[in-house]
């Protein structure tokens, strides 16, 4: 069984690298065209709830004055050991100052493997996502893969998006996540992420951080400057989270 894990730990990251260099780079940015969002790890702790606040502040892939600003916020809780549930509500400020409600999102994270069991930790991911203004919808499914090497930790998010609607191409994309994290203390944790999409492929330093701020509460937040690496991803992309767990 060990070996079988062993196997597939390889393989997940390879499959990694390859759909990093062999992704299909579109000629037209969609408003949802950026990878970068976060790296999810394997893990659910029972009888948890949290609140998470995330920001994207994206420059555009050419012209100077496309900005845009992303703000997610959303409720959690955990379902027993091994699921976490979340709803989504996703909003896009414009260049004017406008806030609008953008879309509404459903996640599920599925634990598949202890922490610690076998040379990799296992999750999965699932993810249906309405937008307001138009009809167009989209379904994702990935892996979450994470393993340990000393006090270094690396995370894999390989993920499959299904997206349709009138106002949309219906297609299949791929996206891919990867995190390499020291863990220096549980307050301060330097990293470096690889997000690539169909339209953007981004890399740049991350850290993050938790605080014990109560009895089974605790405040975990994350900053991260990812760099445009093709000629049709956004030339940066900064984000922020900021999640309370309890």
């Amino acid at each position: 069984m060990v070996n079988s894990i062993n196997r597939r730990s390889r393989l997940v990251f390879k499959a990694g690298l390859l759909i990093i260099v062999g992704l299909p780079m579109s000629t037209q940015v969609q408003a949802d065209g950026s990878a970068v969002d976060k790296v999810y790890h394997p893990y659910v702790d029972a009888l948890e709830s949290e609140i998470e606040f995330r920001s994207l502040f994206q420059d555009g892939p050419s012209a100077p004055n496309d900005f845009k600003q992303l703000h997610q916020f959303s409720f959690g809780r955990s379902f027993g050991q091994a699921l976490f549930a979340e709803a989504k509500v996703v909003g896009e400020k414009s260049r004017s100052g406008n806030f609008d409600i953008e879309a509404f999102e459903f996640e599920l994270k599925w634990q598949q493997t202890e922490q610690g069991e076998y040379s990799a930790d296992w999750g999965m991911l699932f993810e249906y996502e309405q937008e307001f203004s138009e009809d167009v919808q989209e379904l994702t499914a990935g892996i979450l893969v994470e393993k340990e090497f000393g006090r270094w930790s690396g995370t894999a998010n390989l993920l499959l998006i299904q997206e349709w609607g009138a106002d949309i191409k219906d297609e299949l994309e791929t996206a891919v996540a990867l995190q390499a994290r020291y863990r220096y203390t549980r307050a301060f944790e330097p990293a470096l992420e690889i997000y690539a999409g169909q339209d953007s492929v981004g890399i740049g330093p991350a850290v993050m951080g938790s605080a014990i701020v109560g009895t089974r509460k605790s405040l975990h937040w994350e900053a991260g400057v990812i760099l445009g690496v093709s000629s049709d991803s956004p030339d940066s992309t900064v984000r922020f989270l900021l999640e309370y767990e309890f």
